[in-house]
């Protein structure tokens, strides 16, 4: 297959309209021309320093324009990045870097406060004082020949227990990704406003695009829906991605109709979006709206043109143009048409893997009888008679906050490692403000609620924190001993703040 040069790309809109606006955040901005100049500079550090094609850099910082150059310059030696979330503890941190191999890990002065002792074996380099560290001296290697196998990027599943999940995106992965946007508007003239970060593959789904179209990227560090809609306004933006809980708080804001917008195409995935936020963003927001829905590890994905469908906005559309799908039963047989079941698929846009876990990367898949290997998604759903897919439960416990994953088995361990706890569990809670929030469950004799909460959130990533804490004489179960998570949650009868 032919697939997209991203380094490339980037020397050409250099060529081509050096003084034309690349990356924007907050009062820095950087041309085309300069762009990739820096991207060339950090680029011939790296590899004076010894960074080889397939190598691994990570990253662990807020958006900024530098980590942007940081990006594009890693690519350019056809070495794979590792961005990692600033979210995370440091014993996570600690566990990804060295999961991923990296040597050198890029930090801003946030991380290094909060991760300097987990990250003590590698070389930090400040990411934010580039200038002193790049060396003028250096040279820059030849652009090595592209592999299309070749990891691309590794995205690390966020909380999760031991070692974190990479998930591994090959080259081909991602050409696949910036080619289908070129459909979506993505062009020279776009203007990309994001407010999620560069680690999350929400982000990069319109990040890459917009950088290899030849576009402008817009970064807001830290999402506020009143300076979003000062952002949107004064750079005109065309596009952007949002997730759900992001829309709510736009539309909820008291000056939203105060600011004229630009917007072409919106874009939002991550989290379930109710077909009502849908109808409201549509007739409130400019543009038309796509919402995404699939794993970072890929197999099959759904794309669902809002604008195009009002009668379907309770679905999440159609498998994309080359994707296979398929519903079964826990037994793994086909179900009916209409029939819920897990959402398995095939695509050319799916992981090489797990890094150093062939075993997850094997348990990832489901076996067909005819010997073809599908892509489990963990999520329940059912196909219409027009092809349009209806999400309806998740198999898996895992929590959306805020458009990020959160593992409750992850908070559980943490839970029953304090003193007196029998057991717990964690389920997700509706919360305007994030989506869902988690919320714990506990047989804890004697104990103080919020004394253990709190004891409990200093030990988690800040995305994993629990918004209350429940004592229960006795966790419910089914017959088979399986804790009732479902009760837990209908029956929940607090206000999550």
């Amino acid at each position: 297959m032919t697939c997209f040069d991203f380094p490339a790309a980037i020397l050409a809109h250099a060529t081509d309209r050096p003084d034309h606006p690349a990356v924007i955040c907050g009062d820095n901005r950087i041309g085309w021309g300069d762009f990739s100049a820096r991207v060339d500079g950090v680029a011939a550090t790296l590899a004076k320093l010894g960074t080889r094609p397939g190598d691994v850099v990570g990253a662990v910082a807020a958006s900024s324009v530098d980590y942007a150059v940081l990006w594009a310059a890693v690519l350019r030696l056809r070495a794979t990045i590792a961005p990692l979330a600033p979210s995370s503890t440091p014993d996570q941190i600690a566990a990804m870097v060295g999961d991923s191999g990296a040597r050198l890990v890029f930090t801003d002065a946030a991380a290094r406060r909060d991760f300097g002792a987990a990250l003590a074996r590698v070389q930090i380099v400040d990411l934010d004082a580039l200038d002193a560290w790049i060396d003028p001296t250096a040279e820059l290697p030849p652009l090595a020949p592209l592999d299309p196998d070749a990891a691309f990027n590794i995205i690390y599943s966020s909380g999760t227990t031991g070692t974190p999940k990479g998930i591994v995106q090959s080259a081909a992965m991602r050409s696949l990704h910036i080619t289908g946007a070129k459909a979506l508007g993505y062009d020279a003239n776009s203007i990309t406003l994001l407010s999620t970060p560069l680690y999350s593959n929400t982000t990069l789904v319109s990040f890459l695009p917009t950088l290899a179209w030849g576009g402008t990227v817009v970064l807001q560090p830290k999402f506020d829906s009143s300076e979003w809609l000062k952002l949107a306004e004064r750079h005109e933006a065309t596009h952007t991605m949002l997730v759900p809980v992001q829309y709510r708080r736009l539309l909820a804001d008291p000056a939203f109709d105060n600011h004229r917008l630009s917007l072409q195409m919106k874009f939002c995935t991550s989290a379930p979006f109710p077909g009502e936020l849908k109808a409201e963003v549509l007739r409130r927001m400019p543009g038309g709206l796509v919402e995404f829905f699939g794993m970072t590890e890929g197999g099959v994905s759904f794309v669902f043109p809002a604008h195009l469908h009002p009668d379907k906005l309770h679905t999440v559309g159609r498998a994309s143009e080359g994707h296979a799908v398929r519903i079964i039963d826990e037994d793994g047989n086909d179900v009916p048409a209409g029939t819920p079941g897990e959402i398995v698929g095939q695509s050319p846009a799916t992981m090489n893997g797990y890094k150093n876990r062939p075993d997850l990367t094997d348990k990832a898949f489901w076996t067909a009888p005819d010997g073809s290997r599908w892509l489990r998604t963990g999520d329940i759903g059912r196909i219409d008679a027009d092809g349009f897919l209806t999400l309806m439960d998740r198999a898996k416990d895992m929590i959306i906050s805020g458009g990020f994953n959160i593992y409750p088995s992850d908070i559980e361990a943490v839970l029953v490692a304090q003193p007196g706890v029998v057991e717990a569990a964690v389920v997700g809670i509706a919360s305007d403000r994030w989506g869902e929030t988690p919320v714990a469950f506990v047989v804890a004799p004697g104990a103080d609620a919020e004394a253990l909460r709190t004891a409990v959130n200093a030990q988690l990533g800040k995305t994993q924190r629990l918004a209350a804490l429940v004592l229960l004489d006795e966790l419910p179960r089914s017959h088979i001993g399986k804790v009732l998570k479902r009760e837990l949650r209908d029956g929940f009868a607090g206000s999550v703040a």
